[in-house]
């Protein structure tokens, strides 16, 4: 039997606001809240109904767990900044480190290109006293 797949994640706002409600297990009037807080940023259709797409509802998750852990809405707030500061750090630090092993790479094989075997000499021996 094979493995089950995870959930599709649709990159678009799909999702009308009672059903993100629904899957983020709150209330509507919960969303609306959130969003006037900054907290959430859904798209808008062109009549301005809400619609959330799969990291909206991440999102909306990622905020009850926080709210769950008794963190009020700046303290959520701050945190949501935080994460998504520190995302972008490890995504410049994962960058760096690659450059960085690339360019180990290329002077390894610049030294390798360098280096001439020498013929002829050898060392003179030494003596133990």
């Amino acid at each position: 039997m094979a493995p089950p797949r995870p959930p599709r994640q649709s990159p678009t706002a799909v999702y009308v606001i009672s059903i993100a409600a629904e899957l983020a297990g709150v209330h509507p009037q919960t969303l609306r809240i959130y969003e006037r807080r900054g907290l959430l940023d859904p798209k808008r259709t062109g009549g301005g109904s809400r619609r959330y797409s799969d990291s909206d509802i991440a999102q909306l998750r990622r905020i009850q767990a926080l709210t769950g852990a008794g963190v009020n809405l700046e303290g959520v707030r701050r945190i949501l900044a935080l994460e998504t500061e520190v995302a972008r750090l490890q995504a410049d630090l994962d960058a760096a480190q690659t450059a960085a092993r690339e360019a180990v790479l290329r002077t390894h094989k610049q030294y390798r290109r360098d280096l001439v075997p020498v013929r002829g000499e050898q060392l003179p021996a030494t003596r133990l006293p």
